[in-house]
């Protein structure tokens, strides 16, 4: 993994892990927290190796795959055996993956909750040594406190705790501040003393935009990036083979319709260096993919309305170069690391200001530059001061030529004109109100 030297919550983190104290880390995004419970963890169970030895909490389910990964890549030598459980997968072959006590299981709060209520002693929680939970101030939030709440309780009150997380918020400082309970040690503490929450080789901007014609100013955005990005252009992927199978006429009369309004040639445009763009709701993330692909921006969708498959499709695709544009809800904004994000773009404002910290970390990772763009509505002011006051840093105005800008406003017209009638011929709308139902039915489980 050619790496020579821990950062500094590695080397303040795993010394008393080691001596098996419970630890609170906090540490900026792309520092390496998931190594600094990782190694810990792996250490202990090469002395006594049994499962299940360790529970990994994550918010979000491509999160938990990733840590899986990780400690796959680190746990080679130990014939580490390790478990992904999360919702949208198969609950009975989970169940069985369980059943044979993996030593790592990595999971989202409601799917291990689910599991356990459904379970009939194959297996259990009692022996669990170290619990982790990654994106701490995410979990310790009314939405995951049930779940919590039940998982505790059928955890052994022996393990070792561990939090991580990149933004300290009220709920981490109480766990931080609260007196031991009887017979445990005050936790380990070791907190980020910068006053700046972003890292340093980050740039991070704002463009002052009227939000009825914000599409015409992210497609200018992605066909002239900063100069700074140009070097991570990636090559397109090779053609591939042609099929027998015939391209969707709608698609294709849909781009070529674009193309004309634009006044271009067929030929395909020069693709952004790898970027993401977040939205506040799938909706809005599906939208945008369907408006990018038909001004023949090649992008790709991450939200909570697509299958699990589909939602490791599309990751993987963003990961591989394939797609170098990423869509996003919120569910990308948590711990994943995907190298060399040259691009994040706030099409929505976050509504809580530390999930900025969240989402512009998807660049800037392990020492790296990255620029993070911030489309501000004439809606959005008190945003803004919300979120340089927390991460105690002043936005700089970005300012794109509104003329050239506006040259592509015929094209990206049209392009939202096709986008809204692709989205409402789909099946988006039915997916809404089968998570509607989803939901409710959770809540109603948990209560």
């Amino acid at each position: 993994m050619s790496i020579r030297t821990p950062t500094e919550v590695q080397m303040a983190c795993i010394p008393p892990l080691l001596q098996g104290e419970d630890c609170i880390g906090n540490a900026k995004t792309g520092s390496g927290k998931t190594m600094a419970f990782a190694l810990p963890i792996l250490q202990q169970l090469s002395v006594d190796p049994y499962g299940i030895f360790a529970l990994v909490l994550t918010p979000t389910r491509e999160l938990a795959f990733q840590i899986a990964d990780q400690f796959a890549v680190l746990g080679g030598a130990l014939n580490l055996r390790t478990a992904v459980v999360v919702g949208g997968m198969d609950m009975i072959a989970q169940a069985i993956e369980l059943s044979n006590r993996p030593h790592v299981v990595v999971a989202t709060p409601g799917r291990i909750v689910d599991l356990l209520r459904s379970n009939h002693g194959e297996w259990d929680l009692s022996r669990v040594k170290f619990l982790v939970l990654d994106e701490a101030d995410r979990l310790l939030t009314p939405t995951f406190a049930p779940e919590l709440a039940y998982l505790f309780e059928a955890l052994s009150k022996e393990r070792q705790t561990c939090l991580f997380t990149a933004t300290w918020t009220p709920s981490i400082a109480s766990v931080a501040d609260a007196p031991p309970k009887a017979g445990k040690q005050e936790p380990f503490v070791h907190r980020v003393t910068a006053s700046v929450e972003t890292v340093a080789t980050l740039q991070q901007f704002y463009v002052l935009v009227p939000s009825h014609i914000r599409e015409a100013y992210l497609y200018y955005l992605l066909r002239y990036p900063p100069e700074s990005t140009h070097h991570l252009r990636r090559a397109p992927p090779a053609p591939a083979k042609r099929s027998n199978k015939p391209a969707k006429p709608a698609k294709k009369k849909a781009q070529k319709a674009a193309a004309a309004a634009a006044d271009e040639d067929d030929e395909d445009i020069e693709q952004p260096p790898p970027t993401v763009i977040f939205c506040a709701k799938p909706h809005t993330a599906a939208y945008l993919t369907a408006l990018l692909q038909t001004l023949r921006i090649r992008a790709t969708a991450l939200h909570s309305r697509l299958t699990q498959r589909e939602r490791l499709a599309s990751l993987g695709l963003f990961r591989a170069s394939v797609v170098p544009v990423l869509v996003s809800t919120d569910v990308g904004a948590r711990g994943l690391d995907i190298a060399d994000v040259a691009l994040v773009v706030n099409w929505d404002l976050p509504g809580a200001p530390e999930e900025y910290t969240h989402r512009v970390g998807r660049t800037a990772r392990a020492g790296r530059g990255g620029i993070a763009v911030s489309f501000v509505t004439e809606r959005d002011e008190e945003r803004v001061l919300k979120i340089e006051e927390r991460i105690s840093t002043k936005l700089e105005e970005m300012q794109l030529p509104e003329a050239r800008v506006l040259e592509h406003l015929n094209a990206v017209s049209t392009a939202r004109r096709l986008a809204s009638m692709e989205l409402r011929d789909s099946d988006f709308g039915r997916r809404e109100e089968i998570h509607k139902v989803k939901s409710a039915k959770r809540k109603a489980d948990v209560s």
